[in-house]
C-alpha cells in the first residue's frame, strides 16, 4: 500500500461490527462526556474546529466550539446558534448534517456535525491560478459549473425556508473526495422573523470585523452593493451576486472587484461595473454566453439581476444543454 493510499484509508475507514452491533454501555450517557479522542482541525477568529469520536455511535464527527474568550459573549453566542439551528433545520444534500448542540465541561458553546473531507473551493482556484496540471483537468469549466448549480440548489432550499445565506464565497464551498458539494458557515444567515434588534447587533459587529481585517478582505469581496450599503434590503437576490461573484472568479480566476484597501473595493463594489469576464482574461476563451450570466447576476440593482435562484440554475443547465449538444452534434 502506497502513502497516498494509507491516508485515504485512514480518512475513510471502514464500518466496524464492533462499533454497530456491541451492546449500549452501562454508562451510556446523552452527556458532553461521551466524546473522546479531541484532535485540532481548524481555528476560526471566534471558534475552534475539532474531530472526536462519539462513543455512542462509534463514529468521528466534527465539534464546533466558541474560543474560551467568546464563551459568554452574546452576539457571538447568538451568531454561534443561529449558524447550528439553521444548519441543522436546512437538510439538504449541500449543506452539512448538525447532530447535536451543548455546553462543554467549560460551558462553552458547541455543536457537532459530519465529518466532511475534501477540499474547497478556494483551494482549487488558487492550484488554477498556479497552473496545477491536476487541478486544471480534474475541474473543468463544466464540472465546476455542476458545482455552482449544487450550490445554487442549497441556497433555493434555504430561501425557500426563509433563510439568506449572505457569506457565499469559495471558502465556504466544499467539493467532497466523492463528488458531494457542500455549501458551509450558515453563520452571518438572515432569517425573515428574526428580531430586528439582535440582527442590528450582529449587523454592526460584522462591520467592525470585516474592516479590521487586513490587506486581503474575505468576505467584502463577495458582498452585494445593498450589503455594502447596510440596511433591511437584504433578500435571495443577495445571494445571486455573490454566486455571480463566485462564477466570474471561475472564469476569469479574478474577483469582479478588489481594491488596495476595503474601503476601496466597497466603494468599487457600490459604483463600478466589472469588466466583463472575456475582456477581464480573454486568453481563457471564456463563452459569451455564460459571461452574460455572470454579469447578470453582478448587476447592482437587484431587480435587474435574476429574481430567483431557480431563474439563474436555469440560466445555467440551459447553457450547459446548448454546450453538450453543440459538442455533439445534436
Amino acid at each position: 500500500m502506497t502513502a497516498e493510499q494509507h491516508s485515504e484509508a485512514d480518512d475513510y475507514p471502514s464500518i466496524d461490527a464492533k462499533d454497530t452491533d456491541r451492546q449500549l454501555s452501562k454508562y451510556f450517557s446523552n452527556s458532553f462526556n461521551r466524546y473522546s479522542d479531541f484532535q485540532a482541525l481548524s481555528q476560526g477568529g471566534s471558534a475552534e474546529l475539532r474531530t472526536c469520536r462519539d462513543n455512542n455511535l462509534g463514529r468521528i464527527v466534527v465539534m464546533k466550539t466558541l474560543h474560551p474568550h467568546l464563551a459568554n459573549h452574546v452576539d457571538h453566542k447568538a451568531r454561534f446558534l443561529r449558524e447550528a439551528r439553521v444548519t441543522a433545520q436546512l437538510q439538504h444534500p449541500n449543506t452539512v448534517p448538525v447532530y447535536e448542540i451543548g455546553h462543554d465541561i467549560q460551558r462553552r458553546l458547541y455543536f457537532t456535525m459530519k465529518k466532511l473531507s475534501g477540499e474547497t473551493l478556494r483551494d482549487i482556484l488558487e492550484k488554477q491560478l498556479a497552473q496545477d496540471a491536476r487541478a486544471l483537468q480534474t475541474y473543468n469549466l463544466d464540472r465546476l459549473l455542476g458545482v455552482i448549480i449544487q450550490v445554487c440548489n442549497a441556497l433555493s432550499y434555504a430561501h425557500a425556508h426563509g433563510v439568506v445565506h449572505r457569506d457565499v464565497k469559495p471558502e465556504n464551498i466544499l467539493i467532497g473526495s466523492f463528488g458531494e458539494v457542500v455549501l458551509l458557515d450558515w453563520g452571518v444567515a438572515k432569517v425573515w422573523t428574526m428580531d430586528d434588534d439582535v440582527e442590528q447587533s450582529l449587523q454592526d459587529r460584522a462591520h467592525v470585523e470585516l474592516t479590521n481585517v487586513g490587506q486581503r478582505p474575505g468576505t467584502p469581496l463577495y458582498m452585494s452593493p445593498e450589503q455594502v450599503r447596510g440596511g433591511a434590503e437584504i433578500d435571495a437576490r443577495t445571494d445571486v451576486y455573490s454566486i455571480g461573484v463566485v462564477l466570474y472568479e471561475i472564469l476569469t480566476l479574478k474577483e469582479p472587484h478588489r481594491g488596495e484597501k476595503i474601503s476601496e473595493t466597497f466603494d468599487m463594489i457600490v459604483h463600478e461595473q466589472p469588466i466583463p469576464p472575456e475582456q477581464r482574461t480573454p486568453t481563457r476563451q471564456i463563452p459569451s454566453r455564460l459571461a452574460k450570466i455572470a454579469m447578470r447576476a453582478l448587476e447592482k440593482n437587484p431587480c435587474d439581476r435574476y429574481q430567483t435562484m431557480p431563474d439563474m440554475v436555469a440560466a445555467l443547465r440551459n447553457f450547459r444543454s446548448r454546450a453538450f449538444s453543440s459538442l455533439t452534434g445534436a
